[in-house]
């Protein structure tokens, strides 16, 4: 595997759990924790791209780095088009976004991203995972994702695809035998180059329809190259119920 960079993308603002980035987690706050989860990755180099200087500081004291983004971005991935050009990045080389509230994430699904990445002709990567229930399926809120015979990504929908026809007609609440279904896990790979062609292009109604950003890439006609993963990750922080099972779970992911 060649080298790439962890870019984790921290917002001080949040509608559901305040300060989110900063809250407590064993002595740490949220984002170190999620920085020292990637730097157990392959990364030769993990940085927080951040809008808020209290952030930058909490990364600082505890030894990691940081840099301080414009606070109007649209979306983490401009966020780190901007980060990328901070850090003199090339554009021939590699990031892998971490979400800045994934302090449960495993470090070998980022190297498995990367490698997708560098492996592939794509610009761009991502994850997903086989999905075996039928509630998760018909949930608006699992986003699923079908693939071409190249495992790159046809489409992504909050919507139950691929749709069984005959089996969706039965009534039967099962899921399909004969085709797989994916669900999407919220990670991505970038070139760098690409990075900066993200922040140029103009939306797309489907990524509007779906409130998916990543149909702006496939809107455009580029290819997303999906890694697929034995299992679910942990999930991430939105409530404070949410932190609360991270914090107590936390010492399982220490051993």
């Amino acid at each position: 595997m060649s080298n790439f960079v962890v870019l984790i993308p921290a917002r001080l603002s949040s509608s559901r759990l305040p300060n989110k980035a900063l809250a407590d987690i064993h002595g740490k706050p949220m984002v170190v924790r999620v920085a020292e989860r990637a730097l157990a990755s392959k990364a030769e180099r993990v940085v927080v791209a951040t809008d808020h200087a209290d952030i930058q500081t909490a990364c600082q004291v505890h030894g990691i780095e940081a840099v301080l983004t414009a606070p109007e971005h649209e979306s983490g991935t401009t966020r780190l088009a901007e980060a990328a050009g901070i850090l003199n990045l090339a554009g021939e080389d590699c990031v892998v976004n971490v979400q800045g509230d994934e302090p449960l994430i495993e470090p070998e699904l980022i190297n498995a991203v990367a490698e997708q990445l560098q492996q592939s002709s794509a610009p761009m990567a991502t994850a997903a995972h086989l999905l075996t229930d039928y509630t998760d399926f018909t949930d608006a809120n699992c986003v699923k994702v079908v693939l071409n015979n190249k495992n790159n990504a046809l489409y992504f929908s909050r919507a139950a695809i691929p749709w069984p026809r005959e089996l969706m007609r039965s009534g039967a609440e099962v899921m399909p035998a004969d085709i797989p279904v994916y669900r999407h896990i919220g990670i991505y790979g970038y070139r760098v180059q690409f990075l900066h062609q993200y922040a140029d292009l103009t939306p797309s109604p489907l990524e509007q329809a779906e409130s998916l950003e990543q149909l702006r890439v496939l809107w455009h006609g580029y290819n997303i190259a999906v890694q697929i993963t034995p299992h679910a990750p942990a999930a991430g922080v939105d409530t404070a119920a949410d932190l609360e099972r991270v914090r107590t779970n936390w010492k399982e992911v220490k051993k």
